[in-house]
């Protein structure tokens, strides 16, 4: 629950509010108050949460904490879709640091955007032998970086 809801919930609830005193039933008057308290409780909670602080996340990252690596892919993905491929680029390399096998397939992806497939290569081939399926499929013969179907040696 966001806190879209909360602003959803106090308006309804007052919209409650006035329906239960109109027709004289305390029942929509006291789920009106639950509406009212959940929708501020909501909205408070939204005030109070701090952004996540990378540099946090990257410090349990590399003490293995697996959350926190997924934190920072997410972190890295929401700043290649904002067009902030440097700060993507940053933490995808942290994460593939902390030995994340997507965040090695992501990184892939970001420099394949940037520099073309031949730059991206390693980090596919790291992703790859990881185990990453979509990766491995770029490897076999015919695919994209195997084109010839001779044998890659991983």
């Amino acid at each position: 629950m966001g806190p879209g809801l909360g602003y959803f919930l106090l308006p309804a609830g007052g919209a409650l509010s006035l329906t239960g005193v109109i027709t004289g039933n305390g029942t929509l008057i006291s789920l009106s108050w639950i509406m009212w308290v959940l929708g501020i409780l909501l909205i408070l909670g939204n005030w109070y949460r701090r952004p996540v602080d990378p540099r946090a996340l990257a410090v349990a990252a590399a003490a293995g904490d697996a959350r926190a690596v997924r934190g920072l892919r997410t972190l890295a993905l929401t700043a290649r879709a904002e067009g902030r491929p440097d700060t993507a680029e940053r933490l995808l390399r942290q994460a593939v640091k902390a030995g994340d096998v997507e965040s090695m397939w992501e990184l892939g992806r970001l420099v394949e955007q940037r520099e073309g497939l031949t730059a991206a290569e390693p980090w596919f081939r790291m992703a790859a032998e990881r185990g990453h399926a979509v990766a491995k499929r770029l490897f076999r013969p015919g695919g994209a970086l195997h084109p010839d179907g001779a044998d890659p040696a991983p």
